[in-house]
């Protein structure tokens, strides 16, 4: 069975960017960064977000989007399910396990931390037309028959949970991992993007997804695959000596 030479990890990178991210999202709390960015999607004039009922922005971002990554996901499981019975998905059958586990945690870990959190959608704030009060992340939540349930962003993560790609083709597809890299930013940022638009996430609630999206991926990489890919090297080149 082919195993792909782990590439060593910088961990400055990988590791000292989000965390780095994270200390900034902290310190940006004291800001009103969130309701400026807010304030920018919201049309006084009508009193609502500029793509609150937008075709395009609940349709196909939002539900297509999100169906066609759970098609992914989907996708991942058969393949690693397959690899036991099909030679030629055989040899990857460790990098596809990684991928269906990389994937079900970024997705999964979205609803226990909106319940636990709490935090109000803009659209449901008294700023913008609605009832609830405004809190910040760390800030006590104002009394309410309505907790909210809006930090971090779960629609950023459909497209932030394709950090797995770049991970499970690191190895062995340098090249293809770079594009992967670029979907998920790039289809993670869209929409985030087009949420917030429709009043439903503050720009950090996006950008903490993005953050927990990249480490789960980065830890999922680094137990699967790193790890016992650097064991089996040592243990290869042992015997060669």
């Amino acid at each position: 069975m082919h195993t792909a030479r782990p590439r060593p990890i910088n961990l400055w990178l990988y590791l000292g960017i989000p965390l780095a991210t994270a200390l900034v999202l902290l310190l940006l709390e004291a800001t009103s960064l969130d309701m400026d960015v807010a304030n920018l999607m919201f049309d006084p004039s009508v009193g609502q977000f500029i793509g609150r009922h937008s075709y395009f922005l609940e349709t196909i971002l939002h539900d297509r989007v999100k169906q066609a990554v759970i098609g992914v996901g989907l996708l991942a499981v058969v393949a690693f399910i397959a690899s036991f019975f099909w030679s030629r998905l055989g040899s990857w059958r460790r990098e596809l396990g990684c991928l269906v586990l990389a994937l079900g945690l970024s997705t999964g870990f979205v609803t226990p931390l909106k319940q636990l959190t709490a935090v109000q959608c803009p659209w449901s704030l008294t700023q913008f037309g609605g009832k609830e009060t405004y809190s910040k992340l760390l800030e006590a939540r104002p009394a309410t028959d309505k907790p909210g349930l809006c930090w971090p962003g779960g629609h950023a993560a459909t497209g932030f949970s394709l950090f797995a790609l770049f991970f499970v083709l690191r190895d062995r597809k340098p090249r293809l991992a770079r594009g992967a890299f670029a979907l998920a930013a790039g289809v993670g940022v869209v929409l985030s993007v087009g949420r917030m638009m429709q009043g439903a996430h503050f720009l950090s609630h996006n950008v903490w997804t993005a953050v927990f999206c990249w480490l789960i991926g980065l830890g999922c990489y680094y137990l699967v695959l790193y790890r016992r890919g650097m064991a089996r090297v040592t243990v290869a080149e042992r015997g060669i000596a």
